[in-house]
Parts: structure tokens; sequence; C-alpha cells
């Protein structure tokens, strides 16, 4: 009789995740797709009401998650306060920033404030998650979202879409040296997703016909696209997979 193989088992019980950015949108859906596989969640974002109101609807549905607040963009605090709560077995990491403008007009204090959020705090949220687990002599998974828009260039975008290829970079660069310590670092691309954030793009009639025309799925993207793939990179479902990225585009980047 001919032995089928097993799929790998897309599941989290025992593993604890930290969520940053995870009081609403993208990073919100992504802590309960994790706590719905049996994840034990951290969320983690700067405003503390929204954010205790996620932890508390998460544990009235039945499942384990608490509060952290934190700036991702304020260094040594995170570091202190990812080793203290640690070690966490998966990240996922949503917080961004956006400040568009002609490139031309980019205000230095601007820029390093989509810097400091985008690339210089996932940096160093990523070490620090991989740091405690190095210590601890464990693997996970690490992941950040960063955007469509770390593949493609967008208009009044530079800045945003320089971060967001910074982040690509650096996970390639992490990848290789924690792989052998069974840490994988990988990205999630999303396209536009409709948030709360995103209310005032998707109110221009003008940026929803660009849009549209560059979406091939002829729909904008849910929160809800988002939660298959970060249960995927997060599971042993995608233990081959790290140093690489799951472009959520609707096929925007496909030409």
């Amino acid at each position: 009789m001919t032995d089928l193989p097993q799929t790998p088992s897309f599941r989290l019980d025992g593993k604890r995740a930290l969520v940053a950015g995870a009081s609403s949108g993208i990073g919100l859906a992504c802590a309960t797709a994790l706590a719905q596989v049996g994840a034990e969640v951290t969320l983690a974002a700067r405003s503390a009401g929204k954010l205790q109101a996620a932890v508390d609807a998460l544990n009235a549905a039945g499942f384990s998650a608490s509060a952290m607040t934190l700036d991702v963009a304020d260094v040594p605090a995170m570091q202190a306060a990812v080793a203290s709560a640690g070690p966490f077995d998966v990240l996922l990491n949503s917080a961004g920033l956006a400040i568009h403008s002609p490139a031309i007009e980019t205000k230095p204090d601007d820029f390093d404030a989509v810097s400091d959020l985008n690339f210089k705090g996932a940096y160093f949220l990523t070490t620090a998650v991989a740091k405690g687990l190095l210590d601890a002599g464990k693997p996970g998974s690490l992941i950040n979202i960063t955007s469509q828009m770390a593949f493609v260039g967008g208009i009044d975008r530079a800045v945003y879409c320089g971060t967001k290829h910074a982040v690509e970079g650096f996970t390639k660069a992490m990848a290789i040296e924690w792989g052998k310590a069974g840490i994988r670092v990988n990205t999630i691309c999303p396209t536009f997703i409709r948030t709360p954030l995103t209310e005032q793009t998707f109110s221009n009639p003008d940026r929803v016909a660009w849009i549209m025309d560059k979406i091939k799925l002829d729909r904008i993207g849910e929160v809800t696209d988002i939660m298959g793939p970060v249960v995927y990179l997060a599971s042993d479902a995608s233990a081959m997979m790290t140093g690489t990225h799951l472009v959520i585009d609707g096929g925007w980047t496909a030409d």
C-alpha cells in the first residue's frame, strides 16, 4: 500500500505571537487569524484604548490575547519591552506610516518619520524578536508587512516605496544569517487594502480609478485577504520558505 504524505499543520497551538500595529486594520486581522489557529497572541500598538478593545474582543471570543503598548519607532523602549515579554515564536509587524508628496517636496521631518517606523523600526523589531529566539535556542517565523510598492513605484510615494524596498533587502540578509538557527524571515506585500487608514484614498475617485486599473482581479483588497497568508507563513506549512515574500496584490505587479 502506498504511503501518502501528510499535509504540514497550519496550527500554532503552544506558540506565542507578537503582532505590532495590531489595534486595527491589517494588524488586527492578522492577530485574529493567528489566534484562531491556536497562538497565544500579544497585540502591540501605540493606542492603548483601541488596543485593549481589540484584546477584549479576542478574549471574549475564546482566544488567548494580551496587550502591549508599544511604539515601534522608539527603539530602546521597544527592545526592552520585547526582551521582557519574549521570546516570541512568531512576529507579525504591521506597524507602518505613509506621508505622500511629490519627491522634490519631501520634507526631512516627514522622511524621518516614515523611515523611522517603516524601516528602522521594522529592522530593530525583527532583530529584537530574533535575539530572544537565539538566546532561547528556539526556531521561529518573523514576518513584516511591506507592500506591493516594495517592487514597483508609485506617484508621490518615493519615501514610502524606498522604505518598503529596504525591508525586502534586510529580510534576505537576516534570512541568510539566521537560517541555521531555524529562524525564518519573510514578508507579506499587500495591494491597497480597505481599512480605516485607507479611507482617504478610497474617497478620492481619481485614486480609486488608478487602483482599479492596476488590480487585475477588479476589486479592492480586504483585510481577510491577508489572514490566510499570515497563517501560512507563521506555521509549519511554510517550513521551507525564508528570505522571500508573498505578494497579495490582485495582479498589480504582473505587468
